[in-house]
């Protein structure tokens, strides 16, 4: 045998035995380490912690994405469709009978009328043939956010019929019948329920009375017309104060339209109880109180808001004439154009130029009263012998006669006399009597009695020592008399 292959067959037994000593050495290390998986039986134990390791492997392979798409992957998929019968159409859908298929568009902020038939579906040369129909475009042109059109629109697709309320009590229907339109005004249904509603001041009578289920326009009744003499709402309130009113609530179509007209109404502060009731006597409503005297007093102390009182009743320097005069009224000086009211109702004695007044309104309240209002800028639109009733604009205040600057000069004259506006006693305003009395008390009874059952049903609880609730509403539908309480 040659030399080399001598070498190299004993270089392949050295590397053969290397390997065999490698494989004993690792051997020997892991059955050091693991004796009992390699070199024994496999225990109980062992094989709890093997099924342990399979089955977190399995979730973990269910769990993630990609071994779940893997899996499903290749399952294999088929679809199929099925033809399935159309229900056939109706007669009267194929008929096109009106009422079938209205589409209502509700106008939104910035939305115009065309945006309203594109969105319908309805072509521009068919929305300006319905502009042109009478009366249309001037309702139609001036849509509020909030209205609804609704469009009949058959099978089709071609205006049938449009819907669109005139005004509050009024909806209109305008048919397209070939190239005549037909018009059809219907009434929209309006019912009336009365209400009792009461509440307790916690923060402010606003809240309060919106949280109790009154309007602002009912709130401004009762603070600005019903208790206004009585009560500085601006001062007087306190928390704790309770108020309580029976109104008409008027409903069109499931929406409360309407709760200003206040009925009745009773109001607690300063440890006192106001009461307001609605009542109408020589075809005009006033509010009287529980002995039928009325609220609204006879004149008002000041004919002018937001004015200063610049010179008061009494012997003074004329500023025009620069000598001592008795000023026979006081005034008030304020901006030219600030308007000038009616200090009670009146008849107009004379409206017109008069000397050193200038512009000037003599009003005759009856019974001897009259008042004057002077140096007007311009006068209201009224004419001698025409009625106006207290707090209505005459005039304005301005600087002609012998002014020195813009200012109302207001007198207060009885029985011709002059007296000094801010001090004299007011005359007491007629209060109701004989057969206006009887019906007055026969009317007001049941509203009253009302207001007392509320506010013994939600204040009785104060007396045990529970906390009363902070508002309270029951309602019955009109004319029913008794009241259910309603959440």
């Amino acid at each position: 045998m040659p030399q080399s292959d001598h070498g190299d067959a004993r270089k392949q037994r050295i590397q053969e035995r290397r390997n065999v000593l490698h494989d004993t050495a690792l051997h020997r290390r892991l059955a050091h380490h693991l004796p009992a998986a390699f070199n024994e039986r496999w225990t109980r134990r062992h094989w709890i912690h093997a099924s342990l390791f399979v089955t977190i492997g399995a979730l973990a392979a269910t769990i993630v994405p990609g071994f779940s798409n893997a899996i499903d992957s290749s399952l294999p998929s088929s679809h199929s469709t099925l033809a399935l019968p159309l229900p056939p159409l109706s007669v009267a859908r194929r008929g096109e009978t009106p009422g079938d298929s209205w589409q209502i568009q509700r106008v939104q902020r910035g939305q115009t009328l065309g945006d309203l038939f594109e969105a319908a579906g309805v072509p521009a040369t068919v929305m300006h043939r319905v502009l042109e129909h009478p009366g249309t475009r001037e309702t139609l042109t001036k849509l509020r956010p909030g209205a609804e059109i609704a469009f009949d629109l058959p099978v089709n697709g071609t205006l049938r019929t449009i819907r669109f309320n005139r005004d509050a009590d009024h909806r209109v229907e305008l048919s397209l019948v070939g190239d005549e339109i037909r018009e059809k005004i219907t009434e929209r249904a309006t019912s009336t329920r009365t209400v009792v509603a009461s509440g307790e001041i916690t923060s402010s009578l606003y809240a309060s009375a919106r949280r109790a289920g009154l309007s602002p326009s009912a709130i401004a009744t009762m603070t600005d017309e019903i208790f206004k003499y009585d009560i500085d709402f601006s001062k007087d309130l306190q928390p704790g104060d309770r108020f309580s009113v029976v109104m008409d609530e008027t409903w069109r179509e499931g929406e409360r339209v309407d709760t200003s007209k206040i009925l009745a109404a009773t109001f607690q502060t300063g440890g006192k109880t106001y009461t307001g009731f609605r009542f109408e006597r020589g075809g005009k409503f006033e509010y009287f109180d529980l002995n039928g005297r009325p609220l609204k007093k006879s004149f008002i102390r000041s004919p002018i808001q937001f004015a200063r009182l610049s010179s008061n009743f009494g012997a003074r320097r004329h500023p025009v004439l620069g000598t001592m005069r008795m000023h026979k009224g006081v005034d008030y000086a304020a901006r030219t154009g600030t308007p000038i009211m009616a200090a009670g109702d009146a008849r107009v004695q004379f409206a017109g130029t008069q000397r050193g007044y200038g512009n000037v309104v003599i009003l005759d309240h009856g019974r001897g009263y009259t008042t004057l209002y002077g140096h007007m800028s311009r006068l209201g639109p009224f004419r001698n012998g025409q009625r106006v009733t207290q707090g209505q604009v005459i005039g304005y205040v301005g600087s002609t006669g012998m002014s020195t600057g813009p200012h109302l000069h207001y007198e207060f004259r009885v029985n011709g006399q002059h007296r000094n506006p801010l001090s004299v006693t007011m005359p007491p305003p007629e209060p109701l009597k004989g057969t206006e009395l009887a019906a007055f008390r026969a009317q007001t009874a049941p509203a009253m009695a009302r207001i007392q059952g509320m506010e013994e049903l939600i204040y009785a609880d104060a007396n045990d020592g529970a906390k009363p609730s902070a508002t309270q509403t029951a309602s019955a539908a009109k004319p029913a008399p008794a009241a259910g309480k309603r959440g």
